[in-house]
């Protein structure tokens, strides 16, 4: 094999290990193709993931430039010999791709690439993608390809573990969006339950008012008082339910501001103190950041809804290379080992679940009378 930059062992585990390091159908793309260029010391390198209608849904590249990429325009679509890859799934190694009789032309901003090695990526028989490499940098006689068999052979290795880990990311993605759907399904039926039920009583209360109000006007006060608390609880149970079923802007603002905002409403939205205080965290994978901020709205949800809570105190803290979150309150508290018995209450189970997911842990302290901390803890990623 050639002693390009890229190889030897080493260089092979390291991509391998940073391709199964990422969830995220998008991370895992930039991944393989930056791992793709490396190993074979190629000047561009592309990875295109197909439509339902011949051409690319998805098309990630490296080696160009933003700028470059912009100038270039919509993704192929149709495109020569990138399209063949996809239809005829076989390997292609060409001395200079330009002269193929499937060529087509690109547009004028693209970069000019001579020699090419192509391969698909597949799941049992379905392609589920497609990686070129262009511009293999070493010498070249005129009119030879530089990528070599054993170039092909590695590059083949590569798009078996990249269907591996392509696959993989497709399932937690999907796992992601049920989850969600979850998520939402249990908060609308909690959503129902709770205004359903203060909004019976506030029926009831405003009827017995009415019928109170000429004969007994000091009680029908005092009715009407209820119905105004029976209102603002009502109030209070939408508000918070409108604040979990709002995606989280992970993404955009990070955990801490998420978490941060998601308290500040919660405060706002009950009788409970509910504070927060986060410093120091650095910013982990999407994948922790997503089961930290769900099990600090599960224990919040416990902790308000449920304990009877007078204070809710969350904490996030930098521990080592990840972070440490701890959500403590002055309620009611419970046996854990009790509930541990009866299964799901509280939801533990699923906090569990989520922390061992990410790698994490999750401990719970409580007793009767006493509130309840509970602590998660991820590593860095």
């Amino acid at each position: 094999m050639n002693q390009g930059p890229g190889s030897g062992l080493a260089a092979v585990s390291s991509a391998l290990l940073a391709m199964s390091r990422h969830l995220e159908v998008r991370d895992v793309l930039k991944t393989i193709v930056a791992s793709a260029r490396e190993l074979l010391d190629a000047q561009y390198a592309a990875l295109g993931v197909p439509d339902d209608h011949g051409g690319f849904a998805q098309f990630v590249v490296d080696g160009v430039s933003d700028a470059q990429w912009k100038a270039i325009g919509p993704l192929p679509r149709q495109h020569g010999i990138l399209a063949a890859m996809l239809h005829e799934a076989r390997p292609e190694r060409l001395a200079d791709v330009r002269k193929d009789p499937r060529f087509e032309g690109w547009p004028s901003a693209h970069p000019d690439m001579s020699d090419f090695l192509g391969l698909p990526i597949r799941d049992g028989d379905e392609t589920i993608g497609a990686l070129f490499l262009a511009n293999k940098r070493c010498p070249k006689p005129e009119g030879s390809c530089g990528f070599t068999e054993e170039d092909e052979e590695l590059l083949s290795i590569l798009a078996q573990h990249a269907a591996i880990a392509l696959t993989n990311a497709r399932l937690y993605e999907r796992s992601r969006e049920l989850t969600i759907a979850e998520e939402r399904s249990r908060l609308a039926h909690e959503l129902h339950d709770a205004v359903s039920q203060k909004l019976f009583s506030l029926r009831l209360t405003a009827q017995a008012a009415a019928r109170l109000v000429d004969r007994d006007p000091s009680r029908a006060k005092g009715e009407l008082q209820q119905v105004a608390a029976l209102a603002a609880e009502a109030a209070d149970e939408l508000r918070a339910a409108v604040v979990e079923l709002r995606p989280a802007a992970l993404d955009e603002d990070g955990l801490v501001a998420t978490l941060r905002t998601h308290i500040q409403v919660l405060d706002r939205a009950h009788s409970a103190s509910v504070s927060f205080a986060g410093q120091g965290v650095r910013a982990l994978p999407a994948a922790q950041e997503e089961a930290l901020l769900r099990v600090a709205q599960e224990a919040l949800h416990n902790a308000l809804r449920h304990s009877g809570a007078q204070t809710v105190d969350v904490t996030l803290d930098r521990r080592g290379g990840g972070a440490v979150l701890r959500v403590t309150d002055d309620g009611s508290g419970f046996d854990p080992q009790t509930v541990r018995r009866a299964g799901r209450h509280l939801g533990l189970v699923s906090m569990r679940d989520r922390a061992s997911g990410v790698g994490g842990t999750l401990t719970v302290e409580s007793a009767p009378g006493k509130g309840t901390t509970i602590e998660m803890e991820v590593p860095g990623g």
